[in-house]
């Protein structure tokens, strides 16, 4: 994941001359916009959630818990995905995809490549559907609050559902 933004930097270094600082606007590190964007993406994983939990998607709740559990995490190990996620597809996705592609395109790839638009699974598609909102939200929030919100955005989103979804069942000893 972290790797993910080293093409999008290259192309904006060689095409619009675009320096390091610049690229990770680091002139926009506020805390405000961080605040905003671990708020929007709680907010929406919220939604996510009570989404997941009804009939409808039931089976698609199921497969990603089984998926997270078996990796087993910890908090720490869910922190550092989701932060890992969150920085890298936002500079691959907001910085480099967007810049030539504009929001719209940029966050139906996005979705579409994390296998939300699947033709052979409409639950799956119905997913992509849902949380297509919050991935244009997240776009169309670089422009106003910049890439730090973003990547809160992100990250905050993937952790409740690490946490919610990734969470062992406690074991009982019995003896």
């Amino acid at each position: 994941m972290l790797l993910f933004p080293i093409p999008a930097y290259f192309m904006l270094r060689y095409t619009d001359n675009i320096q390091l600082a610049d690229f990770f606007q680091l002139d926009k590190l506020h805390y405000i916009p961080i605040l905003l964007g671990i708020e929007l993406g709680l907010f929406y994983a919220c939604i996510a959630i009570v989404l997941m939990n009804t009939g409808l998607l039931v089976k698609e709740r199921a497969f990603q818990k089984k998926m997270l559990q078996q990796l087993n995490m910890n908090m720490g190990d869910m922190l550092f995905l989701s932060l890992c996620a969150g920085i890298g597809e936002e500079l691959l996705f907001r910085i480099g995809v967007q810049h030539y592609l504009g929001p719209i395109y940029a966050s139906l790839i996005f979705v579409a490549l994390h296998g939300y638009f699947d033709p052979r699974n409409w639950r799956t598609t119905l997913y992509g559907v849902l949380v297509t909102p919050f991935i244009f939200l997240i776009a169309y929030g670089l422009n106003y609050f910049g890439l730090w919100f973003c990547i809160a955005a992100h990250a905050a989103y993937d952790l409740l559902l690490f946490y919610v979804y990734g969470k062992r069942p406690k074991e009982v000893n019995y003896e």
